[in-house]
This record gives C-alpha cells, structure tokens and sequence, in this order.
C-alpha cells in the first residue's frame, strides 16, 4: 500500500508540487500539470504528454529539452480535465503548434481532443497521437483499439527530437505516427497494485501464477498462467512479440523492459540475460536497449519488453540527448549494435528461490517488454528515444 501522503483525495496534487520543487531548474507547475522552465531559443512544435496520476516517470519526468514540453497530470488512474490539457497546451506553445499525445484510453480521448478544439479556436494548431502499443489488448487488425502502456516512450521520444530538430507540426505527427504503428509491447504481471489510502491491491493475482497481458491499470489481459523461470517467460514474451514484425522491418530493433513499481532492478537484469540472447538469436541486432522504470503503476509488481525497430536514418541527421528530471540520457550516438560480453553463454535454467512460485503476488512485481521496429526516416536522436521506451 501507499504509505506516504497528506490526503489521499489530493496526493496527485501535492506529488506534483513535490515534484516541481526538488526539479524546478527544469519544470514549473502550471495549472493542470508542469512545462518546461525555459522555452526553446526559437519557436518549436510543443510535444505535450499526459494521462492519469501513478506512472511515474510518466508523465512528469519526460519534461524537459529533447523531450517533452508539458506534461498534463490527473488524479490517480483518471485521465485529466479538458482544462487542464488546454492549460497545459497553451502555456506549453511557442508558436508553431502543439501534439498532445497518450495512450488510448476514452477518457484521456475525449478531453484531449477537446483541448486541442479549444486551442484551434484560438487559432493555435493542435494535433493528437495516440499510442497503441499494447498486443494483449487487441489483435494486429485492430490496432487502432488497442491501449497504450510502455510504449508511449517510443512515441514521445520520437516526436520530442523531431520537435527539437525544427520539423513543423505535420512532420512532427507523421513521424510519431510510425513509431506509434512500428512499436509493440506485452506485460506480465505478479500482483496489483494499491492506490492512496487504500489497504488492498486494486486487483490481485493468484499465488504461484502471473497475469499475462494485463492493462497497467488492472484492466483484464489474457489469462492467467503458472509462473515460470527467467528464460521461460523470456521466451514467452519475445515470441509474441516477434509475431508483430512489421514485413519491411530491417531487423534492427530498440527493447526496452520496464518495471513497473515494485521489480527489482537486479531481477530485471536476470530477465535481460535471457531476452537478449533470444532476439540474437532470431537474426535481430539489439540498438540501444534500456531496462528499468519508465512506465509504473502505483508499486505494481510486473514487468514486459517494449520493442522499436529502426533503420539508419537520413545521413544528415545527428544524435541528441534529452534531459529530463526522469533521467539524463547521453548525446552521444547508440545506434551501434550491442552484443553479448565476450565468452559470455547464458546459463540455463536452474531451481531456486526466484524461479517458479518465488515470482508470486506477494512480492508485488511487474514487468513489460516492449520492441519497435525499423523507424525508417526518423531523426538519429530517435536513437535516444529508444533508450528510454518502456
């Protein structure tokens, strides 16, 4: 349970004030969430993110030069008010428009699509992007339906650096719009997680059995299956999400495994040593891999893989970092292949505490996987962007 607030009915409120003041060289509160503390030199398309409360470094802690201009924050799990997306948006535009974007849930739909009617209104150009990531939630035919979850960091990294490269609002999208369409992630889940106040788990899971696919807010996945060792729910995962590679992917992928809350690092890294090897061994050559917290819910124990795949981009272009209060991730160029440490074979699979019924709910984990494919034509400094999906 939570066990650090003033009031539950305002923790969302006083976890942002908290927020902006320990980093208040990069972000200032604003009514409705936080934007950047200094504006670009010249003026940008601003790349505005937001959903509800719980998702820390979502979606307050991509805020910052590389990356995102505002983010809107709402209560616990609730998408925020058409007024604060509008107040977010207007404060967060320096004059060349503004992309909202999140993951596709009704709510966080409908009022940030009618912020950006009122921002038009106003005569300032507004889009928006939803993120359609998840594979447990629908099928590849209906894309369009499923939800968004880790892979909003694909999505907003890809239109942060194009945002940061000058592209106009157009070009912003349509390259968003492809990360969103070439990125796919699946979770497993080991308990749920607790809200404010509350002294039970949103929802559970059965001692000794993982929820596959499960919506990072506890909506329903696919089933329910006995827990496994590392290298089996590797398998599990990069499977699946190998079914998705889009036919023109050049192999080149970007993964990410995220936990999400309650996952120790360390058993993320045990994860890592057999997911890996796996994508390796299907042809594919790892760019830029990332494992850690970038999509939490409230102290859920889970976790799963994001997966960006990419092609080398336009000469031209060159890499860009971002800073963010989430993390600080390098300018440097990540685009190389990352391959195993030399001799290294993984180990197989042997008993012990952490393997079969020690992964139960009560340990509180959770975990997703997410991969995006060949992102063909976007900016180098995507390279970045895929170091911090998931």
């Amino acid at each position: 349970m939570t066990r650090i607030y003033a009031d539950p009915a305002e923790f969302a409120a006083d976890a942002v004030a908290g927020f902006a003041d320990l980093h208040a060289d990069l972000v200032r509160e604003v009514p409705g969430g936080v934007v950047r503390r200094r504006r670009a030199r010249t003026p940008k398309v601003a790349v505005v993110v937001g959903g509800g409360s719980g998702h820390y470094p979502a979606f307050m802690g991509v805020v910052g030069p590389g990356f995102a201009d505002g983010a809107v924050v709402g209560n616990i799990f609730t998408s925020p008010s058409t007024a604060q997306a509008y107040s977010v948006g207007r404060l967060a535009n320096s004059g060349r428009g503004v992309v909202y974007t999140y993951g596709n849930y009704a709510g966080d739909v409908m009022n940030f699509g009618l912020a950006g009617e009122r921002l038009e209104a106003e005569g300032i150009p507004a889009r928006q992007l939803i993120v359609t990531d998840d594979v447990a939630s629908a099928g590849a035919d209906e894309k369009h339906r499923r939800r968004g979850i880790a892979g909003d960091f694909v999505v907003f990294k890809v239109l942060g650096a194009a945002a940061e490269r000058g592209h106009d609002l157009d070009e912003v999208v349509r390259l968003g719009t492809r990360a969103n369409d070439r990125t796919f992630t699946l979770g497993l889940a080991f308990s749920g997680c607790t809200f404010p106040g509350a002294e039970t788990p949103h929802f559970t899971v059965p001692d000794g059995a993982v929820g596959l696919g499960l919506g990072i807010h506890g909506e329903p996945g696919l089933e329910d299956i006995a827990s496994m060792p590392a290298p089996e729910m590797a398998k599990l995962l990069v499977e699946r999400l190998l079914t998705e590679r889009p036919a023109d992917a050049d192999g080149r992928v970007a993964v990410v495994l995220n936990g999400l809350g309650s996952t120790k690092y360390e058993e993320l890294f045990v994860l890592w040593a057999s997911v890996a090897p796996l994508l390796r061994e299907a042809g594919l050559t790892i760019v830029a891999p990332e494992v850690g917290e970038l999509v939490t819910p409230r102290r859920a124990a889970a976790s799963g893989p994001t997966r960006a795949g990419r092609t080398p981009p336009p000469r031209h272009q060159s890499p860009a970092g971002c800073t963010r209060p989430g993390s600080v991730l390098r300018a440097v160029r990540r685009d190389a292949p990352v391959g195993p440490p030399p001799g290294r074979q993984r180990p197989a699979a042997r008993p012990g505490p952490y393997s079969s019924r020690g992964s139960s709910s009560r340990t509180r984990r959770r975990i997703v996987l997410s991969i995006a494919w060949s992102l063909t034509e976007a900016p180098r400094s995507v390279t970045s962007a895929m170091s911090v999906t998931t």
